[in-house]
């Protein structure tokens, strides 16, 4: 007998505890769409949906979307306000909420991208002889040597560049200029420059190996041939290229394609330099996508005194498109991104919030531009917001129908809507 009691009074303590946390807990953290109904002595003006209140009625019922309507009082207050949750001010404060105002304003448009040094293409130069034989002296040894305008690169044997020696010999011998003219010709389409046409002239002596020397500066990007090899004109026997400027191919995410354009400034970053940066132009955006990747290549030309930037080196990039002169943002760590929709938790005051979808542009450094769904002034939540849309719970067609609450707006403001123009505009063109 005193074991039965003693097991009914713990369960009646139990069930007493129980009830007076779950007391505390909706006393502070309110239920969704409103507080305890207000009392019954006050005069109905008329019915509304609680998600539009545009929609009105003599008589209660439900809304066309099948909900129950609520009363609209003389004092004009509904009896219930839409919105998503309610928590008592002292919670706010224990859990951390914070928020930012939406902003408007110059918002600068950054696109961020990675990619590798090049050889400038244009200044590279492929040496192949105009004749076949051996090469009898080779001056540069190695890929990576730097050859200055004028160097020797190698020297050439060939039985047909001797021929036409000895041919252009004797036309000058005849007194022929037009023999001398053809010959003199012949000679340069081999490969001869003026100077060594010139010195032929002057020495009249036919040379056993001919000298072919550096057209620019720069260093050997490839070396085809060693001494003593026998080289055709298929044979590249060298390849020169500049360093005062390089490329850097950079791979740029789909979603900012459309914002790429030549002529763009750009400045870069290395590992290899901490600290320093290179300014730079978008030279060339490359007019297909890589299917694997999902990314736009784009080249950037930079100019580089001492030749400190080499090819294959790391860098990442912001290239510096056309700021956006009135955007409408908010801090990047505001939005709760899913898989299928973008939203912000948007505090309206005294412990009521509501959850909006919206519909966001770019980013720039730590915010990002909203196109739809918020407006300047308005409070979003930036912290503590996934804890807050988790214990509001709203499903995807109280999302859908979101202008209908107090800090949801459907129509992108004017200011965003200008933006966004601006920027389709500027990409279009």
């Amino acid at each position: 007998m005193n074991s039965r009691k003693t097991t009914t009074y713990v369960v009646l303590l139990s069930v007493l505890v129980v009830g007076m946390a779950g007391g505390y807990f909706v006393s502070h953290l309110v239920g969704k769409n409103g507080e305890n109904a207000p009392g019954k002595d006050r005069t109905v003006l008329y019915w509304v949906s609680p998600m539009n209140p545009n929609y009105r009625s003599d008589t209660p019922g439900k809304s066309p979307m099948g909900m129950d309507l609520v009363p609209v009082y003389a004092d004009g207050q509904p009896q219930q306000e839409s919105v998503d949750l309610r928590i008592s001010p002292a919670v706010v404060d224990n859990l951390g909420v914070r928020t930012e105002q939406v902003s408007e304003g110059v918002l600068p448009h950054h696109i961020g991208a990675v990619g590798y040094v090049g050889y400038d293409e244009d200044t590279i130069f492929s040496i192949h002889t105009r004749a076949d034989g051996w090469i009898e002296k080779l001056a540069v040894k190695s890929k990576g040597d730097k050859v200055a305008a004028g160097d020797l690169l190698y020297e050439l044997f060939s039985p047909k560049l001797a021929s036409a020696e000895q041919e252009y010999l004797t036309a000058l011998a005849s007194g022929s200029k037009s023999l001398v003219s053809a010959s003199g010709d012949r000679l340069r389409a081999l490969g001869f420059s003026d100077d060594q046409v010139h010195e032929l002239a002057k020495t009249r002596q036919v040379t056993k190996r001919v000298a072919r020397r550096a057209p620019h500066a720069g260093i050997v990007a490839a070396l085809g041939a060693t001494e003593g090899a026998y080289v055709t004109p298929d044979t590249e026997v060298l390849k020169i290229a500049d360093l005062s400027q390089v490329w850097m191919l950079v791979e740029i995410d789909e979603s900012r394609a459309g914002l790429v354009r030549a002529g763009q400034k750009s400045v870069a970053r290395f590992d290899a330099f901490p600290g320093r940066t290179w300014a730079g132009v978008v030279d060339y955006v490359y007019p297909v996508l890589n299917s694997r990747t999902r990314t736009l290549k784009a080249r950037i030309r930079f100019d580089n005194p001492g030749e400190l930037l080499r090819p294959n080196m790391y860098g990442r990039v912001d290239i510096l498109a056309n700021p956006v002169a009135r955007a409408v943002y908010v801090s990047t760590q505001a939005l709760i991104r899913t898989g299928e929709s973008e939203r912000v938790v948007v505090a309206l005051g005294n412990g009521r919030f509501d959850v909006c979808p919206v519909e966001t542009g770019f980013e720039s450094g730590n915010v990002t531009q909203i196109l739809r769904g918020l407006e300047p002034g308005q409070r979003v939540v930036v912290s503590a917001q996934f804890l807050i849309d988790s214990e509001a719970n709203v499903d995807a067609a109280s999302l859908r129908l979101g202008a209908g609450k107090a800090g949801c707006r459907l129509e992108a403001p004017a200011a965003a809507s200008a933006a966004h123009a601006t920027t389709s505009s500027g990409a279009a063109s």
